[in-house]
């Protein structure tokens, strides 16, 4: 019996051994790393400075979001998600869109607003088990780029200075949003300047806020590379003026990026886009000791 029982025992050990782990689906991750999401509002146009979809408004038209702006109730809370892949890493991009890029003066000229905004983080997640260890974070906030990582982390300064800690919210990463301009860097843990913004949530369906003050809004998730979605899209031109670039008439004329149009103005040879299309060799040059540490791609659809 002793036997039979010793043989049975390592038949499991040796099946639970063999079995693969579970894989995680690129939703799953995303919604597992989704930042908590503090978006300043100004007083002078809480709902301006609403998240919502790039056809929120039920068309892929660009040149009138501005317009359709003022439609609140289809301002429900979303952000964009892609995940490529290396054998060591997950690069995961989350892009928050806004109708307008607006000022509470006027704009004659067209230099301090445009139409359309979309500004947005990268986080670095080592596969080591489930889902992952958070090891970095890199913003986009308008031309530049900012590095954060969280408490623990063996990553150091590289060609960039890394701009502070990223701090977590029961596990999730936070980020913060500037009223008006939208510029996307780490929260800091400090009130809303002004003491007015919304704060957003992961969740299954988004929803618009109560007002410019709503402490616990949801946002759902997009995938960035879904069928039909903004990279699939990338050549059409009722959405898109250039590659990475939304069409937008009011104030600057196209002035507004995707993922694959980010650009720091001063970071050397990690070139347009690289934040979606080669996050790896971005990481790669932003940050040192990052130990083992892969450059070649297994999954990457956006090339």
């Amino acid at each position: 019996m002793k036997t039979i029982r010793a043989t049975l025992l390592a038949i499991a050990l040796i099946t639970a051994t063999a079995a693969p782990a579970h894989a995680v689906t690129d939703y799953d991750l995303a919604f597992h790393w989704a930042p908590v999401h503090y978006q300043d509002t100004d007083s002078s146009d809480y709902d301006a400075d609403y998240l919502s979809t790039v056809d929120f408004d039920g068309d892929w038209n660009t040149l009138n979001n501005w317009e359709n702006q003022t439609q609140l109730s289809k301002l429900t809370g979303a952000a964009y998600y892609s995940v490529v892949e290396t054998s060591t890493h997950w690069f995961l991009v989350y892009s928050f869109f806004h109708p307008r890029d607006w000022d509470d003066q006027p704009d004659p000229s067209g230099t301090t607003t445009h139409e359309n905004d979309m500004e947005g983080v990268l986080l670095t997640v080592r596969k080591d088990s489930g889902f992952g260890r958070l090891e970095a974070a890199v913003t986009v906030a308008h031309s530049d780029f900012y590095s954060y990582v969280p408490a623990g982390s063996t990553f150091q300064n590289g060609a960039e200075t890394i701009d502070g800690t990223l701090l977590l919210q029961n596990g999730r990463p936070t980020t913060r949003q500037e009223a008006k301009g939208h510029g996307l860097y780490r929260w800091d843990g400090n009130n809303f300047p002004g003491g007015d913004g919304v704060v957003y949530y992961p969740a299954a369906t988004g929803e618009v806020p109560s007002g410019g003050n709503d402490r616990n809004v949801n946002y759902r998730l997009v995938d960035t590379l879904a069928a039909n979605g903004m990279w699939a899209r990338r050549n059409n031109s009722e959405t898109y003026a250039s590659f990475g670039t939304f069409r937008g008439d009011n104030g600057k004329d196209n002035a507004a990026n995707t993922a694959w149009g980010w650009d720091d103005h001063d970071d050397g040879a990690i070139y347009r886009g690289f934040m979606a299309t080669d996050p790896a060799l971005l990481v790669d040059k932003y940050f040192s000791n990052k130990g083992s540490f892969s450059l070649t791609y297994t999954r990457n659809a956006f090339r």
